[in-house]
């Protein structure tokens, strides 16, 4: 699990669809999706950890990008 899209395709395998329109909020919606999974006990520590990360991360970019845009 290394980028966004890693997320996404594992949500999909739950057929979980994220897209809203916003960057960041696809982000945002993806670390609550993961977090359901999660407490359903269908992701295990390891793998949620690295996924929160790689949220983190897109979601620290993301901010930073619509930030320089405005």
């Amino acid at each position: 699990m290394k980028t966004f899209l890693d997320v996404l395709q594992l949500l999909k395998k739950y057929d979980i669809y994220i897209h809203l329109g916003n960057r960041l909020w696809d982000i945002e919606l993806a670390a609550i999706e993961v977090d359901n999974l999660y407490k359903a006990g269908l992701v295990d520590n390891k793998q949620y950890a690295q996924i929160k990360l790689v949220l983190g991360n897109e979601h620290e970019a993301e901010e930073k990008k619509q930030s320089s845009n405005l």
